[in-house]
């Protein structure tokens, strides 16, 4: 089953006591996407597709919603939004930010531009709107399971 963006957002950004921001959001989605999807061989967390941004991959939607933090940690914006504790995908979502979401914005975006990932590939400079394949996202993690 897939949760929205919205959702899985609200639950990166509580479990960061709402001290995270958009950036370091982006970054936490497009991890805990791309777990979800190694861990079940292509079965998508979220109802939602990154895009191959300046700063990494990014889910415009969820990018829009928050936005007007800035580089401000986000607040709770995420109104009518149903929490996810105590579900699988949440689960998924609380091993990477148990690794991940207390690592600054820097080393989250160096984390999603490796060389060999699935927004390198993809990433085009200037170009707006470029989507990262479900199967390019699949094999990032592969390759970074196998190195």
């Amino acid at each position: 089953m897939t949760v929205s963006a919205s959702a899985a957002a609200r639950h990166i950004c509580a479990a960061g006591n709402w001290q995270v921001t958009n950036l370091q959001l982006q970054k936490l989605l497009y991890l805990a996407q791309m777990l979800h999807m190694g861990q079940t061989r292509g079965d998508r967390l979220m109802n939602s597709t990154f895009e191959a941004w300046d700063y990494g991959p990014v889910d415009p939607n969820v990018y829009r919603r928050v936005a007007m933090f800035g580089a401000r940690p986000i607040q709770d914006v995420f109104f009518g939004v149903n929490a996810i504790d105590g579900t699988p995908e949440a689960a998924v979502i609380d091993e990477v930010c148990g690794s991940l979401i207390s690592k600054p914005a820097g080393e989250l975006v160096a984390i999603t531009h490796w060389d060999q990932g699935a927004w390198a590939k993809n990433y085009r400079s200037g170009a707006k709107g470029i989507i990262i394949p479900d199967q390019d996202i699949l094999a990032e993690y592969d390759a970074r399971v196998a190195a």
